[in-house]
């Protein structure tokens, strides 16, 4: 089952944030870091990204929404662009980070909204 939720994670991820992001990460890997890669693909990626239970854009959803409350730019990055692909809009994204700004508060949602304009003016995302 453990090779089986890899290939999962593999697959979801590459199709979520995109082939050559996922590709990067794993030839990025070291013997230090390739342990938490293969943690994520398994059970973020394989496990509960694979769940039948939320549509691919409602898990973006949320993950817009943890990420922002807790201030992981790095991460909400790699989320924005996930959650163009899996077809949340742009004006969605808005209110999500608005909606962040009454919960968490002004500089996590400052945040928010500084790294998804940095996406939106990708060439890849720009004329979404």
């Amino acid at each position: 089952m453990s090779a089986d939720l890899l290939d999962a994670g593999k697959k979801l991820r590459a199709e979520v944030i995109g082939q050559a992001s996922h590709d990067a990460a794993l030839e990025n890997a070291t013997a230090f870091d390739m342990p938490f890669q293969d943690l994520a693909l398994r059970y973020c990626w394989g496990e509960i990204w694979g769940r039948p239970g939320l549509s691919r854009k409602l898990r973006s959803v949320v993950n817009l929404s943890m990420l922002a409350a807790l201030g992981k730019p790095n991460e909400l990055k790699i989320h924005v662009r996930g959650a163009l692909t899996n077809g949340v809009t742009k004006e969605e994204i808005q209110e999500i980070f608005l909606q962040t700004c009454i919960y968490c508060g002004v500089p996590a949602a400052g945040e928010a909204f500084k790294v998804a304009k940095e996406v939106f003016a990708e060439p890849e995302f720009a004329g979404r």
